[in-house]
């Protein structure tokens, strides 16, 4: 429900802008992220696989944070390493 809340918010807040002021990404709340741009399948890779970014990303889509299975993977491996 709180997804929902925050999608409502950030839509509105696009919507309140004039046209061309509108980018459909940004942050509702001051910190909670937004895109509601196309993904294209480059954007869906980078974010959800992406060896060198950080662990906790913001989604290619919606609102809100994913995880980056490719930082997990690649810190499971230091890890593994380490030992």
């Amino acid at each position: 429900m709180l997804a929902a809340v925050l999608a409502i918010a950030a839509l509105i807040k696009e919507l309140r802008l004039p046209k061309d002021q509108r980018t459909w990404h940004g942050a509702v709340a001051g910190f909670v992220p937004y895109d509601f741009r196309m993904p294209t399948v480059d954007k869906i890779k980078a974010t959800l696989w992406n060896p060198d970014g950080a662990i906790i990303v913001s989604r290619a889509f919606g609102v809100g944070w994913t995880i980056n299975f490719g930082a997990v993977v690649t810190k499971v491996r230091s890890l593994s390493a380490a030992s």
